[in-house]
This record gives C-alpha cells, sequence and structure tokens, in this order.
C-alpha cells in the first residue's frame, strides 16, 4: 500500500515528536519465592541476574529448540515477575508456564484482562511521559495523571503498563501532554526499518532463534539448563541455520504473507511489508540460506521483485 498523506504525517510524529499507540499484548505474572529459579529452567536468557526494576529479552522453546513465545521480562519485585508476549502466544506460554510449575512455589497468572499497555515513541516521548530516560527493559513504578502505571524503557521510547479500566483516562492525560495518537501502520514501518522480528509476522512456531537474527539479545550460554538448550547451542556453536531473518529491497508495495521463489524453488514468505517514506518498499523474511544479500526473488504473483539484504538496512 502506498504511503498517504495521513501515514507519512504519523511517521514524521513518530521520528520527530512523539506518537502514542495503545498496543496489543498478553500479560503473565510470575509470582513466588521460587519465580526467577523456575523460569531459569525454561526461558534462553539468565533471568536470575535481573535485578528488580531490570528486565530483559528472552524466548520459550520447545524441546527441539522451536519457539513457542518470545518475551519480555520484567522484574517488577523481589517476588514478582511480569511475562510480556504477543497475544497469539499467549494460550501456549500459559500452558507450558503453569504445567511445569508443579511442585514449585510460583505462581502462573494470566493478568491479560487487567493489564495494557501504552507505547510513546520517538525523541519526545520521555518528556511526555514525565519519568527519567529508561535503558531498554528497565521498569519502575511511577504516577501519571494519578494512574499507578510500571514505565518500561523502549528502543524507540518508553511504554506505559497500566490498569486496563484506566486506559481511557492515561490516554487523555498523555494527548493533552503532547502525544499523538497513531496508527499500527505507521509504527510497522518503523519495526520493519529497524529489522526487528515479531512472532506472528516473522517468527512462529517453526522458528529457532537463530534464523530470527535474536540470539544476541535473547539467549545466554553461561547459565544452566533450560529446555531446548540443546539444539540452541549445538546451532550455535557447530552448525549454521538453514534459514535467516534477512531484509528485502521490494520493487513494488508486496502483501505479507507472499511467497517468495529463487527461480522455482520457494525459499520463504513474506513477514512484514511497509512502504517506508525514507527507504520505500521494504519488508522482512525469514529465507533460507540461499537466498544470500544481493540475491533477487520473486514476490507472489504480481512481479514484484526483492533484492535481499543484509539488517539493518543501510
Amino acid at each position: 500500500m502506498p504511503v498517504t498523506v495521513e501515514l507519512d504525517a504519523q511517521y514524521r510524529q513518530l521520528r520527530e515528536e512523539c506518537g502514542l499507540l495503545v498496543r496489543e499484548r498478553a500479560f503473565i505474572d510470575v509470582l513466588g519465592p521460587d519465580g526467577a529459579e523456575y523460569l531459569q529452567g525454561q526461558v534462553t536468557n539468565d533471568v536470575e541476574s535481573v535485578a528488580v526494576g531490570e528486565g530483559q529479552y528472552a524466548a520459550l522453546l520447545d524441546r527441539k529448540g522451536h519457539m513457542q513465545a518470545d518475551l519480555r521480562v520484567l522484574r517488577v519485585g523481589e517476588e514478582a515477575i511480569l511475562l510480556d508476549t504477543e497475544p497469539a502466544a499467549k494460550d501456549a506460554a500459559l500452558r507450558h508456564l503453569t504445567m511445569y510449575s508443579i511442585g514449585r512455589d510460583v505462581q502462573v497468572l494470566d493478568a491479560s484482562a487487567e493489564r495494557g499497555a501504552i507505547s510513546l515513541l520517538g525523541p519526545r516521548a520521555v518528556e511526555i511521559a514525565g519519568t527519567p530516560p529508561l535503558p531498554e527493559f528497565a521498569n519502575e513504578a511511577t504516577t501519571i495523571a494519578g494512574v499507578e502505571v510500571v514505565a518500561v524503557g523502549t528502543r524507540e521510547g518508553i511504554d506505559l503498563l497500566h490498569p486496563a479500566a484506566e486506559r481511557e483516562r492515561l490516554v487523555a492525560a498523555l494527548s493533552e501532554a503532547g502525544a499523538v495518537e497513531v496508527s499500527p501502520e505507521a509504527v510497522e514501518i518503523l519495526r520493519v526499518e529497524s529489522g526487528v522480528p515479531r512472532f506472528g509476522t516473522e517468527m512462529d512456531t517453526a522458528t529457532m532463534p537463530a534464523e530470527a537474527g535474536i540470539v544476541e539479545d535473547a539467549v545466554s550460554f553461561t547459565k544452566g539448563c533450560y529446555i531446548g538448550q540443546e539444539t540452541v547451542a549445538r546451532l550455535h556453536y557447530k552448525g549454521k541455520p538453514n534459514r535467516h531473518l534477512r531484509g528485502l529491497r521490494l520493487s513494488g508495495a508486496a502483501a505479507p504473507g507472499a511467497a517468495l521463489r529463487l527461480g522455482e524453488k520457494e525459499v520463504g514468505t513474506l513477514g512484514g511489508s511497509v512502504v517506508s517514506p525514507v527507504l520505500g518498499p521494504i519488508g522482512l523474511a525469514i529465507v533460507r540460506r540461499e537466498a544470500e544479500p544481493g540475491v533477487e526473488l520473486a514476490v507472489g504473483e504480481d512481479g514484484v521483485t526483492a533484492e535481499v539484504v543484509a539488517l539493518p538496512f543501510g
């Protein structure tokens, strides 16, 4: 879809001022004295190293090393860890974490109905939130317009995790402070430009962390065992992934989900696809190894082509 004037204006708001997006996220509370120790054996990153007020990125895998969910792991209290994930991954994550928690002093609770998330993105995000600048994943409890929130640092600004019932009140206060509501389509342009994969778009339950390019951020190789560790370690130290996350420079707009072909061979599926005001039509995809940077792929059936490029986009 071509960039519209409205979408272009939202993009400029995100890049130059502050955009506000009400997020659709799922939340899982992990409570109790055994919470960090329990998660240490379940997810890919080193949860026990995270202090209160800190956080990290991690993945939840099956025994073959395939992703079941990607997670933002936030230590919000001594015995309270908040997991933030995509709604499509919530049920699998809840089943997994509930099943393996038996016999431990830990509670795993679906908190999605009680919590919401608002993202402030752009150079004025911290100013409008009225919070100190926070490194990515760092978090602190604060109050905005009388609403108790957890402020979380992000790459593009700050997220405000809030009681679901207070969403309208919080949006109104932030808008009055200078934030401008933007669409998910505008924020998707930023994500694709940054080369950040999303579960349910580029990543799915057939994806391994190395294929998605998230190992550096999401995986610890110095912690103890966790489910799926053997496959992740073997691929990291001894093998090469058969697929890789790549950027695509498209000859025209293309719909997510379109087949990507190298000659007669299908090598992947188009994930996020946007028309960037700066870079033009671009996309992300996890493609087979032979679709290396510099190769041209056919996209779908409409004559669109894609040049494979390494990330981040230059």
